[in-house]
């Protein structure tokens, strides 16, 4: 073998003598060594056929197509080689470029029998493939059989449930299934019973109707909206709510949010309003009947809560003053139910507060005057039919409908408690014998107590009416709400210190006794959240909040109950974990104001020695220990409705606070708080976007970005730091979202082209500019991270801006860090991009000099990165530019470095001088090194 170690011709035949006596692996050998030393273009091309053949016979198809297609590459009528790379092709599946091939060994031999044969029967396979797609569509009708047959398997059938709601996503597939019969078949599945298969019928329905305005109509005449309901009704938490996101399709695509164009005709076909009100009716019926289950109302509340502007908006005036008074009926009869009662609407945990927040949208979707006060007239008429000294169940009916008014718009609920007898009512059933009366009593005045209370009642004798229950009361129940109703009123002095509402340490025994009955199994869990309420107030006292953490078995109970279905605690969940945190907005207080309010004898406001930040670290770090990331991982998952944005906010507030110290930051990706912040940050108040973003900003900085964001979710991180970077957020924000935005650049191909497209550069170039250091080095840090993308070379390539120059002057400047940074990013620009190095000589006079004093540098790193530019230069093309290196004190530099003896510390920097030193020796600038004698 050795005589021949070079001779491409002498290793091809090699190669073929291996290949004849059918040793392949031995042929492949040869021939790879044959194609390294080859020059012959025309050799080369025989070279690859061969190892084309080589590949076949190891069934290696993908490498035996690339060098059939090297071979053809040089000669286009290559037979061999085309035939090669068809039979490699076929074998991949790529059957029509296949038959392209062989197409051209047909014209150019056309008597060849193999040939004609391929051809032929590669034509037919491409035909019946065609025809399994279009005619019949056996894959839809594959899907509904595997479904329908008893004896299929059950993860077949989860399979193909799949696949069919997969199908429906897109509107190719929603049309097959449409014309194949599909909305028959998916009508039977729904009909079997069968939770599974009516989920599924669901889900694809609700495919086919997204964003396909005439599918949408089609599907409601054929389903029928009764019908729909009807599923929407079951109780069943999971078909209730994909019924409810059916609904909400079919809604979108009938109120234009389908662009498609139909041409003028179908203006006049496809009138949806008719459809539009046949929905708002029957969701209206469903929310008062009892046929109801309790997630199919609270669904149907929030369809209405979703959309009601426009249903109304969309039907004319005399219906919709008829449908509004008619729906507010419903609504209020809702609010008004008390589950203790026989014979009630079923209802789940959530329903009634639901209500009430639909109340108070249509309330503020009201334009005038005229039509508020209708509202509040509907709502006064029903209610004073429902009281009834005589009927003790329709009176608490009627309260408990004051209450749910008081939970959302609450001026209307607050007229209604000023009217004359219905607060001596609440009195009067606050002593009555049976405890459901006291119950919807007492909640009703907790929720009428409030500073702005119309009722002189509440503000002159409401502490006192409370204390009394508090005290008379045996019933633990009632005991609890009406100390829910003594904070509420004393509680107006959130974290000053010196505006303590009852007597000293009252509070701490209140809080405690709230704790108690919160770590009680035995009391109902309506109950307990009462008293979740009730911390909510009184932990505006820094002792309160400081008990609370010391209290491992309360902070659990708080968090399984935040975690249960009912979400109605939400809220005051939120409130308490904002006051334990101090995560609220702070006043800012101005010393010289607190020396002059001292002076004229005004209330200065104190804060408490126990709101000092230590004491709040310290509590900080008890709640992450107690798992309070888990538990805010599952609110977030929270409906909307309830979930509203003030709550989003407080709980951005809290991730802020949890995320302080970088060493807790882990604990909160480990429980999954990264997941849980994406939805705080894209929806919600600007400031709880702003907040929730900051701290995503602060966990991608520091975290495997896949563990901390896993799945696809990676790339909706990325919007919420880019609008960190905006002039308007402060310096942290900034700097944070671009360390941020660093690691997740360095992470993946795909996220660099994320970043770019969510239109970050201009901001990161700006931030390059920066007085600040440290931002300064964040952005050029993250630069560096960002130049492989194409984009980036693109906007470097560019003329008439000064974004070359920055990179070459920060090169310069005196940190090694930034320096580590500019150098890497020109190191691997000018890699990618032959033609930046001669921009880069011609942006600023200093480029010589910099480079020299970057090869020079001390910092290994930064020394290799200098070198590595020269090296990049001298090999960019450009032969004068690579002879004034050489011919400046350049060539010094580099044999100095590139002589000195091998240094593991600096290993790289040596390699890379040696290697600019071989490559002016190649382009004849230098004489070879003679070896030492």
């Amino acid at each position: 073998m050795a005589e021949f170690m070079g001779d491409p011709i002498q290793l091809k035949e090699e190669g073929n003598k291996h290949f004849q006596a059918g040793d392949i692996d031995k042929a492949i050998e040869c021939y790879t060594k044959a194609i390294k030393v080859c020059q012959d273009k025309k050799v080369l091309a025989v070279i690859y056929r061969n190892r084309s053949a080589c590949y076949l016979k190891k069934e290696n198809y993908a490498n035996a197509a690339s060098d059939a297609t090297k071979a053809i590459d040089v000669d286009a009528k290559d037979i061999k080689a085309l035939y090669r790379r068809c039979q490699a092709l076929e074998k991949l599946g790529k059957l029509d470029m296949a038959f392209k091939d062989v197409q051209r060994c047909a014209t150019l031999e056309p008597k060849n029998k193999t040939f004609l044969e391929t051809l032929r029967r590669l034509g037919a396979e491409i035909q019946s493939k065609l025809k399994t797609t279009f005619s019949t569509d056996s894959r839809v009708q594959n899907m509904f059989d595997i479904l329908f047959d008893e004896e299929s398997e059950k993860d077949k059938k989860e399979k193909a449930a799949n696949n069919l709601i997969v199908l429906s996503r897109e509107d190719a597939g929603a049309e097959r299934i449409f014309q194949n019969n599909g909305v028959t078949l998916l009508l039977n599945m729904i009909e079997t019973g069968k939770p599974e298969m009516i989920l599924a019928a669901v889900r694809t329905l609700s495919g086919m109707c997204t964003g396909h305005k005439a599918r949408a109509m089609a599907i409601i005449q054929m389903v029928g909206v009764d019908k729909m309901c009807s599923i929407m009704a079951l109780d069943n938490e999971e078909i209730a709510l994909a019924a409810c996101n059916l609904f909400q399709c079919i809604n979108d695509s009938l109120t234009g949010g389908d662009t498609r164009e139909y041409g003028k005709e179908a203006d006049l076909v496809m009138d949806p309003s008719k459809d539009l009100k046949t929905i708002l009716l029957s969701l209206l019926e469903m929310v008062a009947s009892k046929k109801v289950s309790g997630h199919g109302r609270d669904q149907a509340l929030n369809l209405l809560s979703k959309n009601v502007p426009r249903f109304l908006s969309d039907t004319n005036h005399t219906t919709s003053v008829f449908v509004f008074s008619l729906g507010l009926k419903k609504i209020l009869k809702v609010c008004g139910q008390v589950p203790e009662l026989p014979d009630q609407l079923p209802l789940t945990e959530n329903t009634q507060l639901i209500a009430s927040v639909l109340l108070n949208k249509l309330y503020d979707d009201l334009k005038c005057d005229p039509e508020r006060n209708n509202f509040r007239d509907i709502c006064d008429e029903y209610i004073k039919s429902k009281i009834d000294p005589k009927d003790m169940d329709k009176t608490i009916h009627a309260i408990n409908c004051i209450s749910g008014l008081l939970q959302g718009p609450f001026d209307v609920g607050n007229a209604l408690v000023g009217r004359q007898g219905i607060m001596e009512m609440m009195v009067a059933l606050c002593g009555s014998e049976r405890e459901v009366d006291q119950m919807v009593a007492v909640e009703a005045l907790i929720h009428a107590s409030s500073k702005m209370s119309r009722a002189s009642f509440i503000i002159t004798n409401g502490v006192s009416l409370l204390k009394d229950i508090y005290k008379q009361t045996k019933n633990e129940k009632i005991k609890i709400r009406a100390l829910v109703g003594l904070c509420k009123l004393g509680s107006a002095g959130g974290d000053d210190y010196s505006l303590r509402q009852f007597a000293e340490g009252s509070t701490e025994k209140l809080a405690k006794q709230c704790r108690k009955w919160l770590c009680n199994p035995q009391i109902d869990t309506k109950t307990r959240k009462w008293a979740i309420e009730g911390l909510a107030y009184l932990t505006n006292d820094a002792d309160v909040k400081d008990d609370f953490v010391e209290d491992e078995p309360a902070m659990q109970a708080m968090f399984e109950l935040a975690k249960s279905r009912d979400k109605t605690i939400l809220y005051a969940v939120a409130c308490i974990l904002v006051n334990c945190t101090n995560s609220y907005e702070k006043k800012e207080i101005l010393p010289e104001l607190v020396q002059l309010a001292k002076f004229s004898k005004q209330h200065v406001p104190e804060q408490h020695p126990k709101d000092k930040k230590d004491f709040v670290e310290k509590r900080v770090k008890r709640l992450l220990k107690a798992g309070v990331t888990s538990a805010l991982a599952v609110m977030v998952k929270a409906d909307n409705t309830i979930l509203t944005d003030q709550t989003k906010e407080m709980l951005a507030r809290v991730f802020l606070a949890l995320s302080e110290d970088p060493r807790d930051r882990g604990t909160i990706v480990a429980q999954g708080g990264g997941k849980a912040l994406i939805p705080l940050a894209l929806e919600g108040t600007e400031a709880g976007k702003v907040k929730a973003s900051h701290v995503i900003a602060k966990i991608a900085a520091i975290s495997n970005p896949e563990i901390a964001f896993p799945g696809e979710r990676v790339y909706e991180v990325i919007r919420p730091l880019v609008n960190l970077l905006h002039t308007d957020r402060d310096g942290m924000q900034n700097y944070e979202a671009l360390r941020g935005l660093t690691n997740l650049a360095g992470f993946s191909e795909k996220l660099r082209v994320k970043i770019v497209k969510e239109k970050a550069l201009p901001e990161i170039e700006n931030y390059m500019f920066e007085e600040n250091d440290q931002i300064r080095l964040a952005a050029t840090e993250c630069m560096c991270n960002l130049v492989t993308c194409k984009e980036v070379q693109d906007r470097y390539l560019e003329d008439g801006n000064d974004k070359l120059k920055l990179l070459v002057l920060l090169c310069g400047e005196d940190d090694d860090k930034l320096q580590i940074a500019a150098a890497g990013a020109l190191a691997m620009i000018t890699a990618a991009q032959k033609k930046l190095c001669t921009k880069m000589t011609l942006v600023t006079s200093q480029w010589l000099e910099i480079l020299q004093r970057l090869c020079l540098h001390t910092n290994a790193q930064v020394q290799h990165r200098g070198l590595v530019i020269v090296y990049n230069m001298l090999n960019s093309d450009n032969s004068d530019l690579a002879k004034k290196l050489i011919e400046s004190e350049l060539l010094e530099i580099l044999s100095v470095v590139g002589k000195a003896e091998d240094n593991p510390k600096r290993q790289e920097a040596i390699d890379a001088a040696r290697t600019c030193l071989v490559k002016a020796m190649d382009l004849g600038l230098i004489k070879p090194f003679t070896s030492p004698s």
